[in-house]
């Protein structure tokens, strides 16, 4: 019986890889990009994927951003549990129906990021410079003048708060995941400091253990290691992977960057409707303390979604398993554009 469910688990991903649609990549280059610390980059380079076909609607258009978090790039959106599910015929963003934008933002992915050869005297980004090149890649590189949706996950989540309140009526609507519309202090400040003390002793493998850390769902991890020598093995084949993984300066850049983050002032200024999704086991946005439930109240369109602790979440990264908060997304999108998506 377990090799037949197996068999049948395994039949249903290659028919979901099978049904997700192909990215065509492309890089755009912004001359002479003056960043907020006053610094200048000659070239800054944004390297980004599209899905699907850009037209015209009786809104504006079909587009749909989609922003990765801290570390990420586009590739984290690229597979199963989140193109498989949602990009797919009859997904909530069904690629025959919009047109889908996943930038690597300014520090990530294949974009200009210190590794590339400036390394510290990189210049020092911070998400506002993100949110501008972002805006820049759709405005002037790909000719969007008016977005379908916003949406992104962890930073991206963050940002696309920032987008709600810096354009107002830049998109039809707006679904930021595992963030959280307030200055990051507390232990949220900490462990990130905690990182940033670390990476700057060039420490990469201490850095990666707070990483591994706060991104943990402990359901799945003792899934994953039910005994004291599966947990052991676990640890050491992550680190051998993740640490020959990682720049130091890369990761330093992309943790300070959230170093002045805070939308909290400006939250009347979002006007799209909202839809603020997160997960009561994550590590990095944990419920209990409070900030949502306040902080929607004065988002004018805004609704706040705490999805339970389960089997089928994973922490703070439940943001990438759409399958978890698909149908309420869906509800949410039809409800607030007047888009219906055929299921």
């Amino acid at each position: 019986m377990r090799q037949i469910a197996a068999l049948a688990l395994l039949l249903v991903a290659v028919a979901a890889h099978a049904q997700v649609p192909k990215a065509v990549e492309a890089d755009f280059v912004v001359k002479d990009f003056h960043f907020r610390s006053g610094e200048v980059l000659p070239e800054a380079r944004i390297h980004y994927a599209t899905i699907g076909t850009l037209r015209k609607t009786a809104h504006g258009t079909n587009a749909v951003l989609v922003l990765h978090g801290t570390g990420g790039s586009l590739q984290q959106f690229l597979n199963d549990r989140f193109a498989g599910v949602l990009f797919t015929p009859g997904g909530a963003l069904d690629a025959s129906r919009f047109f889908i934008v996943i930038p690597d933002n300014i520090g990530h992915g294949k974009s200009s990021k210190p590794s590339d050869g400036l390394r510290t005297k990189f210049p020092h980004y911070d998400y506002d410079d993100m949110v501008e090149l972002q805006h820049r890649l759709l405005m002037d590189g790909l000719g969007v003048d008016h977005l379908h949706l916003v949406m992104g996950t962890s930073m991206g989540g963050m940002q696309t708060w920032m987008w709600g309140e810096r354009w107002p009526d830049a998109a039809d609507a707006l679904v930021p995941l595992a963030s959280a519309p307030a200055q990051i202090a507390g232990r949220n400040r900490i462990w990130r400091k905690m990182m940033i003390d670390d990476l700057q002793r060039n420490d990469v493998a201490a850095a990666v253990q707070i990483l591994l850390i706060v991104g943990s769902a402990p359901l799945q991890w003792q899934k994953s290691a039910p005994t004291r020598d599966d947990a052991d093995r676990w640890i050491t084949d992550q680190m051998k992977t993740r640490v020959a993984a990682t720049d130091a300066d890369d990761l330093l850049y992309a943790i300070e960057s959230s170093r002045n983050y805070d939308p909290s002032p400006q939250l009347e200024r979002i006007t799209a409707p909202l839809l603020a999704i997160n997960s009561a086991d994550d590590f990095i946005n944990p419920p209990e303390l409070g900030i949502m439930e306040p902080a929607i109240k004065r988002v004018k369109h805004g609704r706040y979604l705490l999805l339970p602790v389960s089997e089928n979440t994973h922490g703070h990264s439940t943001h990438t398993w759409a399958a978890v908060w698909e149908k309420p997304f869906r509800e949410f999108l039809e409800a607030r554009t007047g888009v219906s998506v055929p299921h």
